[in-house]
């Protein structure tokens, strides 16, 4: 695997364990809060599955579960802010990091798609 796989999965894992430890700390919102929690961890781990892929259909599958996984996140992300059980600042800050990664499964699904075996 390429360095930039590596970081895109180290980045992942990294936003996982932010948005854990600050789920950690709301109250009242337990729906979203798991909800958040299991989005934002499952785009490492598919990033990670797609590491051992059987083919390159199956790469580029585990790579879009990553995408969509992260577009949940980003919407759960919103939700929380609205109803202000994150600081703005938080929230742009963690909006980002998905986008980023967001950004770059895209351009990696992409690749993936126009490569020959």
């Amino acid at each position: 695997m390429n360095d930039h796989k590596n970081q895109l999965r180290e980045d992942a894992i990294e936003l996982a364990i932010q948005i854990s430890d600050l789920c950690d700390g709301i109250k009242g919102c337990s729906v979203y809060v798991n909800q958040i929690v299991r989005s934002s961890s499952s785009i490492g781990a598919n990033i990670h599955e797609a590491r051992y892929a059987q083919s390159k259909a199956d790469f580029i599958s585990k790579l879009e579960i990553s995408l969509k996984e992260c577009s949940e996140t980003e919407y759960w992300l919103e939700i929380i802010f609205r109803k202000r059980k994150l600081t703005e600042e938080t929230y742009r800050m963690l909006r980002n990091k998905c986008g980023s990664i967001r950004r770059r499964l895209i351009a990696s699904i992409t690749t993936a798609k126009n490569t020959t075996q």
